[in-house]
């Protein structure tokens, strides 16, 4: 009897093994996939939507949709000047694009995938661009005017301006009445409201400085800043408190968090990609830094198949005192999946 109990005792703890094995992801992290994109010219951000499976790429004076499974373009906005940022309303079937050259968001049908509208907005610059779906509104973040540019997501008219203290960069929403933004000359980021159309709150982010990329952990209320001084400073998202200071690579931009995976990138433009795990209990660590490409500074995440898209080019080899310059044609997107 003691023996069969053994056995069976045995034989459990090797199944539940097995089960935690399966569902746990492995660590590490590999690029798996380039996907070669026609044209030049610079780039920003890109937005993954997950119900479409379509990737949106600003490239140059266009945006580029590519099919995930596909993993080719198949519709181009040209024409478009200064490119930054794509936001998606998926309800709404509504898409919209920052273009800084003109100070204007272009308003598209992502069904057709026809332009509706182009709207100049209230500042200059526009940069970055968030869809708000517990508002139903647009926010344009005018980097050169300290301000933002309340639209609504149905009618596309104007709302309100939002005057800010410092120089906006990427922001994020908690989908319950605030969104994030990240001021980079003033190293702090602001709280707004967006029923109010105010400023609530701004938290200093020191010892951070010049905050780009945003991310959010919706669930554990968690903000993860990333900072031109190569650190990720993480903040709770109802207090400000810091929580966490975390080195990163140079160059950094862009950064994205998989609320499965519970990780958050930081795209560094010098060529890798800093993980950083968020584990119970609250503590955070950094579990590699993933060779990537030169330039791959930007970053978006597919929350169902855990993938990582980041735009880059081929440069050539630099003048002293000069900028290196692309290698024309040599446009790609990289592919990365968790192991």
């Amino acid at each position: 009897m003691k023996t069969y109990v053994k056995l069976v005792l045995a034989s459990a703890c090797i199944l539940n093994m097995s089960v935690v094995a399966q569902n746990t992801p492995k660590t590490g992290y590999k690029l798996i996939n380039k996907i070669s994109v026609e044209g030049n010219g610079g780039w920003d951000y890109l937005f993954y939507d997950d119900q479409s499976g379509r990737l949106y790429v600003s490239h140059g004076n266009q945006v580029q949709v590519i099919d995930e499974i596909k993993k080719e373009v198949i519709a181009t906005f040209s024409g478009l000047k200064g490119v930054h940022g794509i936001a998606i309303a998926p309800a709404l079937h509504k898409g919209f694009i920052s273009c800084g050259k003109d100070s204007t968001v272009t308003v598209f049908d992502t069904k057709t995938l026809a332009v509706q509208k182009k709207i100049v907005v209230t500042g200059a610059n526009p940069d970055a661009i968030l869809f708000d779906a517990f508002s139903q509104k647009v926010f344009v973040f005018n980097g050169h005017s300290n301000n933002i540019t309340v639209l609504d997501a149905i009618s596309n008219k104007i709302i309100s301006t939002i005057a800010l203290n410092g120089n906006p960069e990427f922001a994020v929403t908690n989908d319950k009445g605030f969104i994030y933004v990240n001021l980079e000359n003033t190293s702090s980021i602001a709280v707004i409201n967006v029923l109010t159309s105010k400023v609530e709150k701004v938290w200093s982010i020191a010892p951070g400085k010049e905050p780009s990329g945003l991310a959010l952990d919706n669930q554990t209320h968690r903000l993860f800043s990333v900072c031109a001084n190569k650190l990720m400073i993480v903040l709770d998202a109802q207090t400000g408190k810091i929580l966490a200071k975390l080195p990163t690579g140079s160059g950094t931009d862009g950064a994205a968090f998989d609320p499965v995976l519970k990780c958050t990138y930081s795209a560094n433009g010098e060529g890798t990609m800093t993980v950083v795990k968020e584990s119970a209990g609250g503590k955070f660590s950094v579990l590699e830094n993933m060779p990537t490409q030169k330039g791959a500074r930007t970053i978006a995440v597919n929350k169902q198949t855990h993938h990582i898209y980041l735009p880059t080019t081929t440069f050539e080899t630099a003048v002293a005192g000069q900028r290196a310059k692309a290698v024309p044609g040599s446009f790609v997107i990289l592919e990365i999946a968790p192991q």
